[in-house]
């Protein structure tokens, strides 16, 4: 979600709150007036309050059910290879032609995209924090290097304000956790690629930290991929796939 889009929504829900209060409070007033009860005025304004609410609990069962239809879950289990070739998938399914770069010296390309003449690079960032200047950075690299006419960073969390500063001025497209349910949700079921068959036909090796006891997470540098403790930057502990 863009941060304009997240200002909007802020602005949106001080103006529901607003109204909610005012509704509350002329429910009250209202039915006080008509039966000079105060017990009768705040059913009133009780009968309003759980019409708001019940409101708000079927939104939230909606947009669960968008999560579970667009296999989100799944995705924020996989690891960072396994989301790559998800991603993968999910591009062959929207029409393009995809080659996922190999683990070691991938010059900053995750993915290579083409359709309709344009070669797009993506640098796939599967992670449980904002997303930084990094991922951009790497990103505008390897539109050079392979030829691009634009990079795209794609992740299944926010970015940092540091990052979409950075990626406005340099021809880099972020794709963030919303814009991806979407991305996913625009194909037809048939067609959508599951997450969950994804991961299974990869299976990720499990993994404890031998110094913090956390989750070990593949990742991937300039030499290949390894292993680096999920606690990072707390615990620095490595080891070789």
């Amino acid at each position: 979600m863009s941060r304009k889009k997240k200002k909007a929504q802020k602005e949106l829900w001080k103006l529901i709150e607003a109204l909610l209060m005012l509704c509350i409070f002329g429910a009250f007033f209202g039915v006080f007036n008509l039966t000079k009860s105060i017990a009768a005025g705040g059913v009133a304004a009780g009968c309003v309050l759980g019409l708001f609410i019940g409101v708000m609990i079927y939104r939230k069962m909606l947009y669960e059910e968008k999560l579970k239809k667009s296999g989100i879950k799944d995705i924020d289990e996989m690891d960072g290879r396994q989301f790559e070739h998800y991603l993968g998938h999910l591009f062959k399914a929207h029409g393009y032609t995809v080659q996922v770069t190999r683990a070691a010296g991938d010059y900053g390309a995750d993915l290579v995209i083409a359709k309709d003449g344009k070669k797009i690079v993506v640098q796939a960032k599967r992670y449980s924090k904002n997303v930084g200047l990094k991922a951009v950075q790497e990103a505008q690299a390897a539109i050079a290097h392979y030829g691009a006419s634009e990079g795209w960073v794609i992740a299944n969390h926010e970015y940092t304000d540091e990052a979409y500063a950075l990626a406005k001025s340099n021809r880099i497209r972020l794709i963030n956790r919303e814009q991806l349910i979407e991305m996913i949700l625009k194909l037809n079921p048939g067609a959508a690629p599951s997450a969950k068959a994804v991961k299974q036909a990869m299976p990720t090796v499990e993994k404890t930290c031998s110094k913090c006891g956390s989750k070990m997470v593949l990742r991937k540098g300039p030499k290949g991929e390894f292993y680096g403790c999920s606690a990072f930057p707390k615990c620095r502990n490595v080891t070789a796939v």
